[in-house]
């Protein structure tokens, strides 16, 4: 079968043929893979701009981590029947570490990545543990279901930090992490939702279509600046911040209010320095998010079951799998918003 897989330790990722998933053993199932999106991870790996050396000793690798498709073969265990929908989860718990041990599967201390540390959904088919998967419901279509991991990420994001009826909260990255953290802060009840990007066209354009329009180019103006003008001169309850840059978060903490919450979501290649007496004084917490509870993928599920076509507007572009490479230079070029592969 197709697949586009990282090979080696530097740009790029192949377009090659491998064998089909293996059979699946006790507790895992194959998943016939009917779409897959291209995330700003995949794009860091695909560049190899910085802190996925992690994933060297498990190369070659199929990527691919925001995935749904159908049950195709079942390992003894599995409550699923072949032909059902499922997305996939793509962290692995080991089940035997510490933290596993104690119910904590999420802190697992030796997790695997579905699609980084193991082969994942850039195939027609990838072979899971039965538990990573979670039934689609009829009303959310593959591609839509292929959108439940990022929009899991941002509504754990928001959990994480607390978003609430009648706050105002800046989102720093209009991509499709900052779009879905966008939707869970309205979803939370937050009176406005402002975001933030740089020359970012076509992620402003989906944004559009979502139905914010507080949107700040930083490109034009510099963002406390836009954001003063915007909030009355107010500062934020809240800023969730999606961008992958460290600066970032020194600026968006100088337009939180005192005793606000600011989440770090994105992935950094660099280190950041904080002004920790400003820190301290102004009493800010930090508080970090990466992916999401289980019980997060089921309100995900729910969510686009009530509304499926609000979130179609997130998906810009469908291709093959066989024009994998082109749907990364798009993500790439930030030409692109969401690039939805199929095999």
């Amino acid at each position: 079968m197709q697949s586009l897989r990282k090979t080696t330790a530097g740009f790029g990722l192949a377009l090659e043929e491998v064998p089909d998933a293996l059979p699946p053993g006790p507790g895992e199932v194959v998943v016939q893979v009917e779409a897959a999106g291209i995330c700003g991870s995949d794009v860091h790996a695909y560049e190899w701009s910085g802190g996925y050396d992690f994933m060297v000793p498990h190369l070659p690798l199929v990527m691919g981590h925001e995935f749904a498709g159908r049950i195709l073969k079942n390992g003894t265990g599995s409550p699923y029947q072949p032909g059902q929908r499922v997305a996939v989860i793509p962290f692995v718990a080991c089940g035997r570490c510490a933290n596993c041990l104690s119910d904590n599967a999420r802190n697992c201390l030796n997790r695997e990545g579905v699609g980084l540390t193991r082969d994942g959904g850039f195939a027609r088919t990838v072979r899971v543990p039965t538990r990573c998967c979670v039934a689609v419901p009829d009303a959310v279509d593959a591609e839509l279901a292929a959108l439940a991991e990022p929009l899991g990420v941002g509504l754990q994001a928001v959990l994480t930090t607390e978003v609430g009826i009648g706050d105002t909260v800046l989102v720093l990255g209009p991509g499709t992490i900052g779009q879905a953290i966008a939707l869970a802060a309205r979803a939370a009840g937050a009176t406005r939702v402002l975001v933030s990007g740089r020359a970012d066209a076509p992620r402003f354009d989906v944004l559009r279509a979502l139905g914010f329009h507080d949107l700040i180019d930083v490109a034009e103006a510099p963002l406390h600046e836009r954001v003063m003008a915007l909030t009355g001169g107010r500062a934020v309850d809240v800023v969730l911040e999606a961008t992958g840059v460290p600066a970032s978060i020194n600026e968006g903490l100088g337009l939180l209010k005192k005793g606000g919450v600011f989440g770090v979501v994105g992935i950094h290649a660099g280190a950041l320095t904080l002004p920790l007496t400003e820190f301290v004084r102004m009493r800010w917490q930090l508080r970090a998010s990466h992916g999401a509870e289980r019980q997060t993928w089921d309100k995900v599920m729910a969510m686009l079951s009530a509304a499926p076509e609000g979130f179609r507007p997130m998906i810009t572009h469908r291709l093959p799998l066989s024009r994998g490479i082109e749907g990364f230079e798009l993500a790439r070029q930030r030409a692109a918003s969401k690039v939805m592969l199929t095999p």
